[in-house]
């Protein structure tokens, strides 16, 4: 008998890369055939974001080509799933009736009911990666219970769930296991970890527990919220050789004003604290972020502020959105009053002086060994990220050597050249 054809398209963050690898194990384990090429479908599942304008448009562009090859009989039940259909579900089915199935975010099991599939909970834990097998992203929690003014995260996701501590090093056992070497913590807010079941922050121990296991090489921490940063994981950092020396820890405005508005829970003040004792007590740390820029009341001077500030502490890694206004929001009824124009000068601004910023960074590496995982072999050249480096959003290192590269290892390797974003080296 022939299996069924199923192809699931993931769109999005990370943490919607993890929920689309949990639902693969479970439709490999209901005997299906998982295919990303194929001249018919049984089933095509587009997993959803809906997070900010640029995201929404790229899944509405998605499910519209899909409907195409629904019209021309390639598939048989098209379903929508995650952050968009949960925001516009009513919208959806108004407006593409093609569409069989919308299921909100966070419903795996939903997905395979409507499939008329069994979940089996003993693979709970277990899932088909989607990355390279060298590394995997570790989701530690659901939701988010921050009120900031400009995210529809809570409404979409909803309040903040932490996911059981064993549970997570049993799954990072398993993962190891296969052969991951890097493991990404993610969350919408992975400091706040452990507060709502364990009635105190325990991101620190959770970090500890898995260092502790065989075959991990890197754990790399992403999305820290920075109000409330703990402290013991800080010193984690510090003393862990495991725990990379590099920190995603979103900021998004440094004027006091404008984070008031955002109800970011931080202050200026506190941020400049926090950075100063992050560099202070982590030898060689090296820090990403994210700033919004035209956010509704940011005057001349806020972001004149935030330009003199990214001077300043000059951050190793830096990510700037323009500020759309997202539905349900707080911060939608202050309206859009800042012109698109002047909000992309403000984004050109920053990030010529963010680009200034990583070029000179990175040629002070020329010269220097570095260790570099090799995510991708391209033409015997590799393609690789150093410990200060995420998958998909930080620079990249391009490797040649004498002898075979081999995607997954890592290499001692020293940099020849560098412009802002990559750099080029050679194997030792």
């Amino acid at each position: 008998m022939q299996r069924k054809k199923i192809n699931l398209v993931t769109l999005g963050c990370p943490k919607n890369i993890v929920d689309s690898e949990k639902l693969i194990k479970q439709f490999e384990s209901n005997g299906l055939e998982v295919v990303d090429n194929s001249d018919y479908y049984d089933y095509f599942i587009i997993n959803t974001c809906g997070f900010i304008k640029s995201a929404k448009e790229e899944s509405i562009d998605a499910i519209i080509n899909a409907t195409r090859l629904k019209e021309e009989g390639r598939i048989n039940k098209l379903i929508v799933m995650g952050c968009l259909s949960e925001r516009y579900a009513n919208e959806l089915e108004k407006e593409i009736p093609e569409v069989d199935i919308f299921i909100g975010a966070n419903k795996l099991q939903d997905v395979m009911r409507a499939l008329d599939l069994d979940w089996r909970n003993d693979l709970t834990v277990e899932r088909s990666l989607l990355t390279p097998s060298h590394y995997a992203y570790l989701k530690i929690s659901e939701g988010c219970d921050r009120p900031c003014s400009f995210c529809a995260i809570p409404a979409i996701r909803g309040n903040h769930r932490s996911l059981p501590l064993d549970i997570l090093v049993q799954e990072a056992k398993i993962l190891a296991g296969r052969g991951v070497k890097e493991l990404i913590v993610i969350a919408q807010d992975t400091t706040y970890y452990g507060l709502d079941i364990y009635g105190k922050r325990t991101l620190g121990k959770l970090l500890n527990e898995l260092s502790d296991i065989d075959g991990l090489e890197w754990i790399r921490l992403m999305y820290a919220y920075p109000s409330g940063f703990p402290p013991d994981v800080i010193d984690l950092f510090a003393k862990n050789p495991k725990i990379c020396k590099y920190l995603d820890i979103p900021l998004q405005h440094i004027s006091d004003s404008v984070l008031l508005s955002m109800k970011r829970g931080i202050s200026s003040k506190e941020i400049r604290n926090l950075i100063y004792t992050l560099r202070e007590k982590i030898s060689g740390i090296e820090l990403r972020t994210t700033f919004i820029v035209g956010y509704p009341n940011e005057s001349e001077k806020d972001f004149y502020d935030l330009m003199k500030f990214v001077d300043e502490v000059k951050f190793e890694r830096m990510g700037v959105f323009i500020y759309s206004p997202e539905e349900g929001t707080d911060a939608y009824n202050l309206g859009d009053p800042i012109p698109l124009l002047i909000k992309e000068e403000r984004y050109a601004a920053i990030m010529e002086l963010q680009h200034k910023i990583s070029y000179e960074y990175n040629n002070k590496l020329v010269g220097k060994n570095v260790k570099v995982i090799i995510d991708n072999v391209e033409n015997e050249s590799g393609v690789g990220r150093t410990e200060f480096d995420a998958p998909e959003v930080d620079n990249e290192v391009l490797v040649s050597s004498k002898r075979k590269i081999i995607r997954g290892y890592f290499y001692n390797v020293e940099i020849q050249c560098a412009d802002a974003y990559d750099l080029r080296g050679i194997v030792k």
